[in-house]
């Protein structure tokens, strides 16, 4: 969620992808719209207060799931920040075949999504360089990244696409709702979560992602195996984290405590500079049992 973003060439020519599939509780298929406009330039400036960013639904929705009649505590805050105008290139090229707005709908077909690979769900991905990198070293695996930060989101498509990345999706909008009500259970081979928000501010503790009610939800979204990865440099949420996972009964710790850092987490620019400033990075890994 932290990365800084880096400049980057034009986006290359599009690649065929799938589109996604979409179910209703009844099973029955979705019309989802998945139209690509060419490379139609599109203001870099913020959109005034009331204005969508995509006003032709070519892009991700400002509130996909109306968030703001669920009455509910967040661990995020929408950022509709100021988009480049490659960014916005990559959202209105690319978002109909691989962005997918969160609006609690329905469920999605992952086999189809993405093509039959199993899937790791990854929530706050930043500007995406680091995920870029894990879908390039994992071609096999799926990565269903979700974020509100439309920035990010326009930089990883342009990421995927220039580096023939087929097998990222992105998602827009709240995660718990993407785990609630649009994911299967035991469909996903892992959970990623880095560097979240730490709200570090004690009256704001009951803001972090990282609480029993999340893990309980998410584990039924795993299936027996899935890898379960968080990493932090805030070492009291690291703390928070380790004791949350380690009381959820259906996971185990696979290190005695906190983790090495494995070799398929790229070390991120944010990662550098935290560490640059003595901070402590601590990862954790969880399976999900098979029971």
């Amino acid at each position: 969620m932290s990365e800084n973003p880096t400049p980057h060439a034009p986006a290359a020519a599009e690649s065929d992808a799938p589109k996604a599939v979409r179910t209703s509780a009844a099973g029955a298929p979705v019309a989802q719209e998945a139209s690509d406009l060419g490379a139609t330039a599109v203001s870099a400036a913020t959109p005034r207060r009331g204005e969508p960013m995509f006003p032709d639904g070519t892009g991700p929705a400002a509130d996909p799931a109306g968030s703001h009649h669920e009455r509910r505590i967040r661990s995020f805050q929408p950022r509709r920040s100021r988009v480049s105008p490659s960014q916005a290139d990559a959202l209105r090229r690319r978002w109909g075949t691989w962005g997918l707005d969160i609006d609690g709908l329905s469920r999605i077909d992952l086999d189809a999504f993405f093509d039959g690979r199993p899937v790791v769900l990854e929530i706050g991905f930043g500007m995406g360089e680091a995920t870029a990198q894990m879908a390039a070293a994992d071609p096999d695996t799926g990565i269903l990244a979700c974020d509100v930060h439309t920035p990010g989101q326009g930089n990883l498509l342009g990421l995927a696409e220039r580096n023939g990345l087929s097998n990222i999706r992105v998602a827009n909008g709240d995660a718990i709702i993407l785990l609630r009500e649009m994911l299967a259970p035991a469909s996903l081979a892992g959970l990623r979560i880095y560097f979240p928000d730490p709200w570090p501010k004690k009256r704001h503790h009951k803001r972090r992602l990282i609480q029993p009610e999340f893990i309980a939800l998410a584990t039924t979204r795993l299936a027996p195996g899935a890898l379960v990865h968080c990493a932090t440099d805030w070492e009291p949420y690291a703390e928070q984290m380790l004791e949350v996972l380690s009381a959820e009964p259906t996971l185990e710790n696979l290190h005695q405590g906190f983790a090495p850092r494995p070799d398929f987490r790229p070390l991120t620019r944010f990662e550098g500079q935290g560490l640059d400033k003595g901070h402590i990075v601590h990862d954790l890994l969880f399976r999900r049992r098979d029971t």
